[in-house]
């Protein structure tokens, strides 16, 4: 119909591999992954549910696809710069990545068939920490615990109950409690740091990932 702004089967790209994956991050971005299924994403393409596994054969496949499209989203990072420049980049990249694909936070470690762009992303950090002087097992470390902290940042982050526009917002009511005086530190903390204006909840990633390179410069430096 005129005016609708939907396009007619005539006017869509052709149904492809490809875009059934581009199609199924939409699908999660705006539902998360529950709100995945063949019939939903086939609702997005504007295809039968049947057009789709011409193209992957279950939604196992349609996972290990768009975990691949979310890492090669990742900035990676040079082994031929300097290595806290490189791995701060990446983990900083990757955070903002989660940040647009939430749903993919408990997805990325957890597929045995890895993609071309997830295999490449892994390559590259190893790759950057080796050229560092970090030896096998400091690298396996290394990336151990920089996942750790990235990940569970950005899962922490995104189940925040507010933004930064609206922490005070959600404060209000807490304060009531606060001012009882049987949380002082509670109290402390919300009027003294979070509600000072300017404030901004992503400022604390860049404060720990500091501390997490400051440690592990120090082993380097500790190993030779």
């Amino acid at each position: 119909m005129p005016g609708t702004g939907r396009k007619s089967p005539l006017d869509r790209a052709p149904l492809s591999r490809e875009r059934v994956l581009n199609g199924a991050v939409a699908v999660a971005d705006s539902g998360g992954i529950a709100g995945l299924t063949i019939r939903s994403l086939a609702q997005e393409l504007g295809v039968k549910p049947m057009s789709v596994y011409h193209h992957v054969a279950n939604k196992s496949e349609i996972l290990d696809g768009i975990v691949d499209i979310v890492f090669g989203e990742i900035e990676l990072p040079s082994a031929g710069g300097d290595w806290r420049a490189e791995i701060s980049r990446r983990a900083h990249s990757a955070r903002l990545v989660l940040r647009r694909h939430p749903w993919a936070i408990g997805l990325l470690e957890s597929r045995t068939s890895p993609g071309p762009a997830t295999l490449r992303h892994h390559n590259a950090v190893l790759g950057a920490l080796r050229a560092a002087g970090f030896s096998v097992a400091l690298t396996a470390h290394a990336y151990a615990l920089l996942d750790s902290y990235v990940y569970g940042f950005a899962l922490q982050e995104a189940t925040l109950p507010f933004d930064d526009s609206s922490v005070e917002e959600v404060a209000a009511p807490m304060m009531a409690a606060f001012e009882s005086g049987s949380y002082p530190h509670l109290l402390e903390l919300v009027t003294e740091h979070a509600l000072r204006p300017g404030y901004d909840f992503a400022d604390e990633f860049e404060f720990g990932l500091g501390l997490v390179l400051d440690g592990l410069s120090d082993r380097l430096r500790a190993a030779g």
